[in-house]
């Protein structure tokens, strides 16, 4: 005589056994997809949903495996364009595999020959179970599409740039286009050194005001400039964005690089004002730089002294920042780094570097995975660079090292500097300083 299986050919008139049944099925799908239609249903099925949980599990272990021991392979993945489409594609199969495996499942459980009382738990176990699998790998794939398509437009650089005296160096500029500007300037100008090792980072801030700013003989503002940018009040660091953008024939193959002749020139004069090579930039836009703050769920600022903020021409404040720890909107954020209402530039670019500071050190992993969409969309719109995607694993690498560190700062400001009479023999001895201090010991 052939056993009769309880699961395969079960007693339908027992309704106490058909109940116990089907919490097991529901329960072996939740654990062990497949292993239900290789117990009661289609064996090919089943076989096909086993495999693909144990190919899981193994992926699984290796993705952990590798993670403890090389980040960077990790990073290589989720930051490549074809590693996300390849993880956008697995996710979407397990999650209809996982569906197909649920429903079938219930249909297999027969419901109708369970006991009344337990069918909605059951159901609701059920339901709980696609939405522990199915649910979370559709999430998954949504997410890698949207990082697909974030890094395809945020990161248009061409080319890999190496370390310069085991640094890089990063222009970051501010830009202040909005509906009341005509074009774009920097509202904010500053460079971001990182030792390519430690991660220690040093910003150095620059005054959107500075004069007479030095090219090195190699760039193409040398030949327009060779004494230097300085033909009176016009000639600001800042409107060099705007001359080299009326004169993009200075620059003619910028733009294939993912840059422009705007802020190559910046670039320039970022060089000629720390003494650094620069590498990369980046361009954040400040209009839209409140939508980031927000999608991140604000920041917060400790605020040193009651500050006022409003429009430079206002005839009072339109508000106050308290002295203390405050937990700013982005719209708060913004203009607290904007607001130079009885105040000054200088005042102004060191309540700059604090926002940055406090995003750099703020912003967790765990809080851009859980609000990835939304900082994915309003990264799209706020951010640009050239540093190209095939960089950016050991660039995600280094930041998670720079945020356990300090950041130092340096300001090229008075009383120390003078923007309109730069001392650059000064400035870069003092930026190698501040750098040196940064730097641990190698």
């Amino acid at each position: 005589m052939t056993a009769i299986s309880p699961i395969r050919t079960p007693d339908t008139r027992s309704a106490d056994l058909m109940t116990k049944r089907a919490w097991w099925l529901v329960a072996l799908n939740l654990l062990i997809p497949g292993s239900v239609q290789m117990l009661a249903g289609n064996r090919r099925l089943g076989r096909f949903g086993l495999a693909a949980t144990l190919a899981l599990w193994v992926i699984a272990i290796i993705g952990l495996v590798t993670w403890l021991v090389a980040h960077s392979v990790i990073y290589a993945v989720v930051t490549n364009g074809l590693g996300l489409t390849v993880v956008q594609v697995v996710l979407a199969a397990y999650a209809v595999l996982w569906v197909v495996l649920t429903i079938d499942t219930l249909r297999l459980a027969r419901l109708v020959r369970a006991s009344p009382s337990a069918r909605p738990a059951i159901a609701m176990l059920a339901i709980v179970t696609l939405f522990a699998s199915a649910g979370v790998a559709g999430y998954g794939a949504l997410t890698a599409g949207v990082a697909r398509s974030t890094v395809g437009k945020i990161f248009g650089g061409t080319d890999v740039a190496a370390p310069v005296d085991h640094r890089y160096n990063i222009l970051l500029l501010g830009g202040d286009a909005g509906p009341d500007r005509v074009g774009l300037r920097p509202d904010s100008t500053s460079v971001l050194s990182v030792d390519a090792a430690t991660g220690a980072a040093t910003i150095i801030g620059i005054p959107r005001n500075m004069e007479q700013i030095q090219f090195a003989p190699g760039s193409p503002l040398w030949t327009a400039f060779p004494q230097g940018y300085n033909c009176g009040d016009q000639c600001l660091i800042d409107y060099l964005y705007t001359y080299a953008d009326e004169h993009r024939s200075l620059y003619p193959d910028a733009a294939k690089s993912g840059s422009s002749a705007a802020i190559e020139a910046m670039k320039d004069a970022a060089e000629g004002v720390t003494g650094l090579k620069i590498q990369y930039f980046g361009l954040i836009d400040m209009q839209g730089f409140a939508d980031l703050i927000n999608a991140l769920g604000g920041v917060t600022i400790d605020v040193p002294q009651r500050t006022p903020w409003g429009g430079i021409t206002a005839a009072r404040p339109q508000g106050y920042f308290e002295v203390g720890s405050q937990k700013m909107t982005g719209e708060q954020a913004l203009w607290y780094a904007r607001s130079r209402y009885d105040g000054n530039d200088y005042q102004r670019m060191a309540r700059q570097r604090q926002v940055q500071e406090a995003m750099l050190t703020q912003f967790q992993p765990s809080v851009v995975l859980t609000k990835f969409q939304a900082i994915a969309t309003a990264g799209a719109q706020v951010v640009k660079t050239d540093i190209p995607s095939g960089a950016l694993p050991g660039f995600v690498d280094l930041a998670d090292r720079s945020r356990k560190l300090p950041v130092t700062r340096l300001e090229l400001v008075p009383p120390m500097f003078n923007p309109a009479q730069p001392d650059y023999n000064k400035i870069h001895a003092a930026v190698d300083a501040a750098i040196a201090k940064a730097t641990p010991a190698r």
